[in-house]
């Protein structure tokens, strides 16, 4: 039994933290303080314990180590060691601590792209299966799962749910609306390209957006301005732009939400939930002309509308070159970035604080069709490895739902612009600060947000398949291959990494089945075949079409996507 000074004090340690840090929240403090009564109850057999806690450099995480994990150690008397390091890391130490059976971190935030790893592997712990049993006692009255809005993007193949939300933000498009609401630039752009100048709704749009800024416009507010911006370094990062659903915009794979079914946007077609194949001749899509289409139009468009030095930047450089403002438009901008591009002083901030851009559904490609996802959508997500003690897997539970609590999530959301749950999403505090956040706020309350999905089921390996992707795209940037070269590479080898995983997953979850070239049906019967691998368009620059963002908004409040 816990001492009175001891009670009290705790009880001091309680309301200094409601008091000072988690307010506000869609929880009354009385119902505040009973989740951090529970926290605290529940943690007594831990006290003393210490958990390794491993995630990647963003707001939200660099919030939770510094903050969240301070106040869990407080109230729980559990230590909480939460390293922050890149993501490239956080993927290489979850996969050395996968294969060789030992645990320095208890936890990790690790994006639910890794969930077709992980549901295959065996090595990753069912939340499913472990908040029925083993961590029943210590799984939160008040956790609300179905509060989460990227709960589907954490499901394995077999429906259960394998890692739990923590943060995450869509790559959508972002543009200049002052400059697009300028009656002269609209005038000039309906003279030229025959409709209106506003929210680009496919890509045939975006590249009319793009040439007429960079090329007719050129200067605006005293600057060399440019109608498109992106990143182009050879580096990893440069992975992510097109793995991170670049082939789903362009329309490479089949309908299906969160991921498209049997071809994903990666190009990957399963059979059931077996991976069958990348490359074309196998009916994968990966080397396809969708996606042919799709590199040659992202290298096109990173040459002839981009600042020149957008080549020579990897994606982290590249989320803050609009704060300079000269760029009009940005297809494929991450949300991560918004506290960025709201700093006080900027050229593209108003002297009130609020923003001159927007952002807003990014524009699809010419294979596009409804049904289809339309972007990626990052979801970090707690992990814990399947194999360590049911002691530690009971602390690190605790801790990541404390992460996550009503409690702490609608503060949490405000100091990241992560959002993770429905009830914080529609909280009067996100009402108010929806004006400054330049349509993030409007997105996430909006059914569009459901077609902007991470990488899903059909990615068996998400790290060594990923690396695959930069250096063959890399190649096609430099002109080293054309793009077609580089997605036949691209495609042979990630085939060829697949037909060996059945040697580290276990064979009867889901395993790859690759056959060989010359088993398969080959690429003229699968491209006559419905659905993906599509077969080439005759025209792939349809008319331009453009909504305006007003209307776009309006669109959003009565329920429809667009």
């Amino acid at each position: 039994m816990m001492c009175c000074a001891c009670q009290v004090a705790l009880a001091d340690v309680l309301d200094s933290w409601l008091d000072q840090e988690f307010t506000p929240s869609t929880l009354t403090r009385e119902q505040q303080r009973a989740e951090l009564d529970w926290f605290r109850s529940v943690a007594e057999p831990f006290q003393g314990m210490t958990i390794n806690v491993l995630s990647e450099s963003i707001a939200t995480h660099e919030y939770e180590a510094d903050v969240l994990a301070r106040a869990f150690s407080e109230i729980t008397g559990i230590t909480v060691n939460h390293v922050i390091t890149r993501e490239d890391q956080v993927i290489h130490q979850l996969w050395l601590q996968m294969i060789s059976g030992t645990n320095e971190y208890d936890l990790f935030a690790n994006d639910s792209d890794s969930i077709g790893t992980h549901f295959r592997s065996g090595k990753i712990l069912s939340l499913s299966d472990f908040m029925a049993n083993e961590g029943q006692a210590v799984t939160l009255p008040t956790l609300d799962i179905d509060d989460f809005i990227g709960l589907d993007f954490v499901r394995g193949a077999d429906g259960e749910i394998y890692q739990l939300p923590t943060q995450q933000f869509a790559n959508l498009y972002w543009f200049r609306y002052d400059w697009f609401e300028r009656p002269d630039l609209k005038v000039r752009f309906a003279d030229r390209y025959g409709y209106e100048l506003g929210v680009p709704v496919n890509w045939s749009a975006y590249e009319d957006i793009a040439e007429f800024f960079t090329d007719h416009v050129e200067q605006l507010d005293g600057q060399r301005v440019y109608g498109h911006s992106d990143y182009g370094k050879r580096d990893p990062s440069l992975g992510w732009r097109f793995t991170d659903a670049w082939f789903s915009m362009a329309g490479a794979g089949d309908p299906g939400l969160p991921n498209g079914l049997p071809v994903d946007e990666w190009g990957i077609r399963v059979d059931d939930c077996r991976p069958v194949g990348s490359h074309v001749a196998r009916g994968g899509a990966t080397n396809a002309p969708a996606s042919v289409y799709a590199l040659t139009t992202y290298v096109d468009w990173l040459k002839r509308f981009a600042p020149p030095e957008a080549q020579d930047l990897t994606f982290g450089q590249a989320g803050s070159l609009p704060a300079k403002g000269n760029i009009a438009q940005q297809i494929f901008w991450y949300t991560t970035f918004t506290q960025d591009l709201l700093q006080p002083g900027l050229a593209i901030t108003h002297a009130d604080g609020t923003p001159k851009w927007r952002m807003a559904p990014s524009p699809h490609g010419a294979y596009w069709e409804e049904g289809m996802k339309l972007g990626y959508q990052d979801v970090g997500a707690w992990t814990i490895p399947r194999f360590m003690s049911t002691e530690r897997q009971q602390a690190a539970w605790l801790y990541a739902q404390f992460t996550v609590s009503k409690t702490v999530s609608l503060k949490k959301t405000l100091t990241g612009l992560t959002p993770i749950r429905d009830s914080d999403l529609a909280s009067d505090a996100m009402t108010e600060i929806a004006p400054r956040l330049g349509g993030l706020v409007e997105f996430y309350r909006s059914p569009a947000r459901e077609f902007w999905t991470p990488t899903g089921n059909n990615v068996p390996d998400y790290p060594r398949l990923s690396e695959r992707w930069w250096p063959n795209i890399a190649d096609a940037v430099s002109g080293v291959r054309s793009p077609q070269e580089a997605l036949d590479q691209l495609a042979t080898e990630q085939d060829r990494v697949m037909s060996t995983m059945q040697r580290t997953f276990q064979t009867d979850i889901c395993g790859p089945h690759i056959a060989s070239l010359a088993d398969a049906e080959g690429a003229a019967y699968w491209l006559a075949q419905p659905g993906a691998p599509k077969a080439a368009l005759a025209n792939e620059k349809p008319s331009g079409q453009t909504i305006q963002y007003d209307d776009l908004l309006r669109a959003w409040q009565s329920g429809r996507a667009r």
